[in-house]
């Protein structure tokens, strides 16, 4: 895989550029709340900048139909990138229109211009391949060059990110390629002892990845929404919990080949439970109450793990010597249910290993919780595209930078 170093040494001065970042970031009407992923690709922009490129940089945001939603304008998305690599950042109204083929055409060496919302477009998600070609035949023409940097999109078979590099001359940029580097530390020739901390609500979301890993890791954590359905399948009274009880089978037969193949496989041992679900917006009393994880209430909701979980976790995390983790504990977002996701990011950061937060709700727990980003290992930009990598699948966003 060729890199923006590649491309910049072969003199980049006055080429139009295309990066394919990951600005999906949340948003509060017009106000990014977390600004994580821009700050992510801003060293690719900035280094293409510094090169003398002109630079169209590309992204989705949410989950559009297919057609323009000025709730998922990237407009605030190019005025904060322009904060970010202290220069002036265009913006087009469109992706292929009008106003992006003005804006790129306006471009002098060492400027960018971002476009709209690439989801705008029906073709970019399309799964019929010749629509999704004859978008990023569109796309193609504003650029001479393509980088992908967008890492938290390589799962996606999508125009801009499987399709256009195929018709341009295409390097990774540098989010991916230490994406990439980060993953292959987890994959291969993993340090020892390798823990693995999966929580988040379904536990549907993680098989695939607990299938995989029962033959890697040492030792698999387990937390979040999805602990329920592995203490249901153990034969304990879950209450009101999040519960999948069709995905029971799948969980026994884990639980034991764990057993069989020596993996240390770890459960709560007690939960903070409540009435319902909590208010994250006005974060007003639960009534939260904390029990064992084998007697939860018939009327009570487990939300997070408990304090003497939270310091098992611990004890099973601080002497890894990798560390990988996706997926909260609890209900981080209200204060009642966020101990035990504090409990494992503090955990990590006591851990002498190697350690990996696998993006997402993890990342986006790791900033709400005040927690200090540069103190981890590596924080992912891409829950969903870590998983997949580590389930071993392949990912057509790096397959298509492979090529």
């Amino acid at each position: 895989m060729k890199t923006i170093d590649d491309l910049v040494e072969s003199g980049v001065e006055g080429k139009r550029v295309f990066v394919r970042a990951d600005l999906n970031v949340p948003l509060a009407g017009t106000a990014i709340t977390d600004d994580g992923r821009i700050r992510a690709v801003a060293p690719t922009i900035s280094a293409l900048v510094a090169a003398g490129a002109k630079v169209i940089v590309a992204s989705h945001l949410g989950r559009p139909k297919g057609a323009p939603d000025p709730a998922f304008s990237l407009a605030p998305v190019a005025a904060r990138l322009g904060e970010l690599i202290g220069k002036s950042v265009a913006f087009a109204t469109d992706t292929v229109g009008d106003s992006a083929k003005a804006a790129v055409a306006a471009l002098a060496d060492g400027e960018v211009a971002v476009v709209e919302n690439l989801r705008f477009n029906a073709g970019e998600t399309a799964k019929d391949d010749t629509e999704r070609g004859a978008f990023a035949d569109q796309l193609a023409t504003l650029a001479d060059v393509y980088v992908g940097d967008g890492f938290g999109a390589v799962h996606r078979k999508h125009a801009s990110v499987f399709d256009l590099p195929a018709r341009l001359p295409h390097y990774a940029g540098y989010l991916i390629a230490t994406e990439v580097g980060v993953l292959k530390k987890l994959t291969d020739d993993v340090e020892r002892p390798y823990v693995v901390v999966l929580g988040g609500a379904k536990v549907s979301d993680k098989l695939a990845v607990i299938d995989e890993l029962l033959g890697k890791a040492d030792r698999i954590l387990i937390g979040g929404g999805m602990a329920f359905t592995f203490l249901k399948a153990q034969g304990h009274e879950v209450g009101a919990s999040l519960l999948q009880e069709d995905q029971i089978p799948a969980v026994l037969e884990y639980i034991e080949r764990a057993e069989k193949t020596g993996v240390e496989l770890v459960l709560p041992v007690d939960a903070v439970v409540a009435p319902a679900f909590p208010d994250l917006k006005d974060k007003t009393p639960a009534g939260s109450t904390t029990v064992a994880a084998d007697a939860i209430p018939a009327d009570r909701m487990g939300l997070d793990i408990g304090p003497a979980s939270g310091k098992l976790y611990a004890s099973k995390i601080t002497d890894a010597a990798t560390v990988f983790w996706n997926g909260p504990m609890g209900v981080f977002e209200h204060p009642e249910f966020a101990e035990g996701t504090k409990a494992v990011a503090q955990a990590l950061l006591d851990s002498p290993g190697f350690t990996v937060v696998g993006g997402g709700d993890s990342a986006a727990a790791v900033r709400t919780l005040g927690f200090d980003e540069t103190a981890f290992g590596h924080i992912s930009t891409g829950g969903g595209a870590s998983l997949e990598y580590l389930e071993g699948k392949t990912l057509p966003g790096l397959a298509a930078l492979e090529n």
